[in-house]
């Protein structure tokens, strides 16, 4: 193994998610654009790690294949320890609906339905029962319990994206990625949601992988890790906001000047 890959190929136990290797183009020839260049990072269990970098790095493209959202071109990517190259299309739904909780920046809440019954959909749709107790604990946490009969245009922003958290959470998932999971909320409710995951992690023993562009977002995590052209750069623990935007400083100036 080269000493350029930070972890055996076999992802070892207390990794939630791994990639090895992972490349993503898009297009061919002249027009080839590469998102992602031989990005190799685990994501482990029971730690909050947000993904940064300028704009068009490809952090969502990372976290896009790491959920099994899309396809690489070339590389590994695990969940756990199942590789999802092998996997037939009803075996990866099953695995992005049992084992993977997402959240996005659009809320993706179905308006018709109330808030119990949109963080109930998974389980429901997987026709299982949800974990009574579990389900209590999550709703608690948010801060939910007033609000379980309301639909989605009867809540704040702040709340409806509460009730995502708590869905991707109500099936207890392996992981949960979350992509700009504040970029439409006022500072106040966003601060909120970066509790209630910074939460998950610390009381529920969740693993939580977050794109996000905000220096003080990523401070709620335990470690951020820094993408630049496709790469992956660099990686922080100890996280504060100068010390993520003097790195974001020095990724966009090595950007202009590259």
């Amino acid at each position: 193994m080269s000493a350029a890959t930070p972890f055996a190929p076999h992802a070892a136990p207390g990794i939630a998610a791994a990639t090895v290797d992972l490349s993503k183009f898009y297009g061919s020839g002249d027009t080839r654009v590469v998102a992602l260049d031989q990005v190799s990072v685990d994501f482990r269990e029971g730690e909050f790690t947000a993904i940064m970098g300028p704009s068009g790095c490809g952090k969502s493209t990372l976290m896009h294949c790491a959920a099994g959202l899309d396809s690489p071109s070339s590389g590994s990517v695990r969940i756990g320890t199942t590789e999802l190259s092998t996997l037939g299309d009803r075996q990866l739904t099953a695995l992005r609906r049992d084992r993977i909780g997402f959240i996005f920046q659009a809320f993706n809440l179905l308006p018709t339905l109330t808030a119990l019954e949109n963080i109930t959909l998974p389980p429901t749709i997987a026709g299982r029962r949800p974990d009574q107790q579990w389900l209590d604990r999550v709703i608690t946490m948010v801060g939910l319990s007033q609000r379980l009969g309301h639909r989605p245009a009867q809540l704040s922003g702040g709340q409806q994206q509460r009730v995502a958290i708590a869905r991707a959470l109500a099936s207890r998932p392996q992981i949960i990625f979350g992509d700009e999971p504040t970029g439409n909320l006022d500072s106040r409710a966003g601060a909120d949601i970066l509790g209630f995951l910074r939460d998950s992690v610390r009381e529920l023993g969740r693993t939580v992988v977050m794109v996000t562009h905000d220096p003080v977002a990523a401070c709620y995590a335990d470690r951020v890790v820094f993408l630049s052209d496709g790469r992956l750069v660099d990686e922080m623990t100890h996280v504060t906001p100068d010390r993520v935007l003097g790195l974001m400083k020095s990724l966009g100036a090595r950007a202009h000047t590259g």
